[in-house]
């Protein structure tokens, strides 16, 4: 990861004022269950604006992966279904439209745990999602040139089995297949599990450049609410399927709720405080 072009620019302060603009992805009063019985979301209501980063944050089980199942239509594969609201990409309701339809619409999804295919080689997987965004043939060595731009690493491994890379090159390799759909939205699912916290990091200035410089509005789903908050410029917090507080990410930073219970300071601070009574 750390060949990336976002290494060179982490330090960039001109990347961190985006310019506002008209909202992109609108997710109004969502609910969502898993077969008909297990209720996943409740009452989730968000919107993303066109070159926005987006940070959607939560405790494991509070409806992340739901909502960007229920924005990119994989529920119905994890028997789920959206009983409620309203999604919009773009002005286009895709409540009624197939996984394959949001894609060619512009929304690209990076699941959770990467899900390469390990037997195909990192260029096959990276060809695999130009197929799923359409893609003219002609386009896909401009798209492999792309991702490979961005991650070099993956240059020298592009006739290697994706199954014997590394997590972070499966991880370039999951979020390269997904530019090769040439997304205007991205979809991120806990993208930086596994992964050592400098190639986290690195991750997260890639996309910071990839919003930045290319103008691709980015929503991820995040446990690590102080990476996320560093990048993002808004973010949500869900918990137990409801968005309970939403605001800019110095906004979020500085609640003291957030900071004891995402940012982990209450712990720290407990730890502290438990050292100096040991001594």
């Amino acid at each position: 990861m750390r060949e990336s072009r976002a290494a060179v620019t982490l330090g960039d302060e001109s990347l961190r004022m985006p310019v506002a603009k008209r909202p992109l992805l609108v997710v109004a009063d969502v609910a969502a269950t898993y077969e008909s019985a297990i209720i996943a979301l409740s009452n989730v209501t968000m919107t993303v604006r066109e070159g926005e980063m987006v940070a959607l944050l939560g405790a494991n089980g509070s409806g992340k992966t739901t909502t960007l199942r229920a924005i990119s239509r994989l529920l119905s594969a994890e028997r789920g279904q959206v009983t409620r609201g309203s999604i919009a990409f773009d002005g286009t309701s895709t409540l009624r439209l197939g996984p394959a339809d949001v894609v060619a619409l512009g929304v690209a999804q990076v699941l959770e745990g990467r899900r390469c295919f390990p037997s195909l080689t990192v260029e096959e997987n990276l060809i695999v999602g130009a197929a799923g965004g359409n893609a003219r043939r002609s386009r896909v060595g401009d798209g492999l040139q792309r991702v490979y731009n961005y991650f070099p690493r993956l240059a020298e491994k592009r006739r290697v089995a994706a199954g014997l890379c590394s997590g972070g090159e499966q991880q370039m390799t999951a979020i390269g297949r997904a530019l090769m759909a040439n997304p205007r939205c991205l979809l991120l699912d806990e993208p930086t599990i596994g992964l050592a916290p400098l190639v986290a990091r690195e991750l997260f200035a890639f996309l910071r450049v990839l919003n930045r410089e290319e103008g691709v509005t980015v929503l991820v789903a995040e446990q690590n609410a102080t990476l996320a908050l560093r990048y993002a410029d808004r973010a949500y917090v869900l918990e137990h399927g409801t968005v309970v507080l939403e605001g800019t990410a110095a906004e979020l930073r500085e609640r003291d709720d957030i900071k004891h219970f995402y940012l982990g300071l209450e712990t720290q601070q407990r730890g502290r405080s438990n050292a100096y009574r040991a001594g």
